[in-house]
């Protein structure tokens, strides 16, 4: 099977690259209405009743097919959905309209807390059963599938009985969901845990995969002086994170891909430079196979 083979469709159209909107860089979008494939927004940002987002959003949306991102339905909490954040969600995406919708593999409240993280879970039957009945419910009310991004996760669990690519693979089976593959939390992941993002990526269930997540990484150490990375967002993309998604590109064939840029934001040139190299990236990459390819 060739590359060709295995594209996947997509809702935008010819796969291609977009960047997450912030309102600071609105002015100069609407001025020059720059050629790009897509907007993301994150959902919890629009769940107001309307005023200057929803006004700038619309605009937005006018010009530009959108991808809606939420970070705090908290799909692998121990308790139930918050149920009005669901429909929250539900109403946004009603509005809006997105091309598509997707989520955290990670959990953030607790028995009425919140935690400004997104936080890791362990993959047991007992995880994956919960997670799927909250995708199930999730999907349920907004009638339609989601995607269900991979984690950047610095602690792994000892009562974990799947690999995280089983997982996901796992999930996807039982929820009928998709996945958002972010290349910058597999690169994040195998470096604070010492495994081969390469061999990752090779057994990740990539016919699954509706969108692809790009971003910058921050430099840390642990308590025993080792490199830590964490997910930051704050910074371009990395070079071997650009080097780790040509190889996803040359597996999967070309994948709307957006470029996250969420802290420290940069001048609007700076963010769309990074989306003229992913651009640049994908074109290259689908010449080429990657040597285990099938």
């Amino acid at each position: 099977m060739t590359v060709a083979d295995r594209r996947h469709p997509t809702p935008f159209g010819p796969p291609t690259v977009g960047v997450g909107f912030k309102a600071e860089h609105f002015e100069p979008i609407v001025e020059t209405r720059p050629e790009l494939g897509f907007f993301e927004v994150h959902a919890e940002n629009y769940m107001g009743a309307g005023g200057p987002p929803h006004r700038r959003l619309d605009a937005i949306r006018e010009r530009y097919p959108l991808s809606l991102h939420g970070v705090g339905l908290s799909i692998g909490s121990p308790g139930p959905l918050d149920h009005a954040h669901v429909n929250r969600l539900a109403a946004v995406a009603r509005r809006f309209e997105p091309a598509l919708v997707s989520e955290h593999l990670a959990w953030s409240t607790h028995e009425g807390a919140f935690f400004n993280d997104l936080l890791p879970l362990p993959y047991t039957h007992e995880t994956l059963a919960r997670v799927a009945d909250h995708i199930d419910e999730v999907q349920n009310a907004l009638g339609r599938p989601i995607l269900l991004e991979n984690p950047s996760t610095y602690v792994v669990f000892a009562e974990s009985t799947f690999a995280e690519t089983d997982f996901l693979r796992e999930i996807v089976r039982r929820a009928g969901c998709g996945l958002l593959l972010d290349v910058n939390n597999v690169f994040v992941s195998a470096t604070n845990h010492g495994y081969d993002p390469l061999r990752y990526l090779a057994d990740f269930p990539l016919s699954a995969v509706g969108e692809i997540h790009l971003a910058g990484f921050a430099e840390d150490a642990d308590d025993a002086g080792l490199t830590l990375l964490i997910d930051a967002h704050n910074s371009p993309v990395r070079d071997p994170v650009w080097a780790l998604y040509a190889d996803a590109i040359r597996r999967l064939g070309a994948i709307p891909t957006l470029i996250e840029w969420d802290n420290d934001l940069p001048a609007w040139p700076t963010l769309l430079g990074e989306a003229r190299r992913a651009e640049g990236v994908m074109a290259a990459a689908q010449d080429l196979e990657p040597a285990d390819a099938v």
